[in-house]
């Protein structure tokens, strides 16, 4: 149980994008997109960053090929995959003060 749970086999997938919004056509689009990839189960981590936690890197897998299934025509999106130990050493700051990290989900695995 406890390899499951090792911080370098929890996944996290981090989603940016940068869609263009001028025609209505494009705002719904990046409206689709954004609510699709939350229906997902990604959270926002800041504007358009957008996180998932996994637990496990095929799971990640699958998450990362759902994104790709909703890539709008027209924009710039990027998908990451990083480990629980990287995530966790990210440095996190709001203006000049060092910001704590919240509470991360525990994922539950029930199979």
């Amino acid at each position: 149980m406890l390899d499951r749970l090792n911080q370098y086999r929890i996944m996290w997938v981090m989603v940016y994008f940068d869609l263009p919004v001028v025609e209505t056509k494009e705002r719904k689009a990046a409206t689709k997109f954004r609510t699709e990839i939350m229906r997902d189960g990604f959270t926002m981590f800041q504007y358009s960053m957008y996180m998932r936690h996994c637990f496990s890197s095929e799971n990640a897998d699958v998450h990362i090929k759902r994104v790709q299934d909703l890539l709008p025509e027209k924009g710039h999106v990027v998908i990451t995959k990083i480990t629980d130990k990287q995530f966790g050493d990210m440095k996190i700051f709001y203006c000049r003060e060092k910001k704590h990290r919240e509470n991360m989900p525990q994922q539950l695995e029930l199979f």
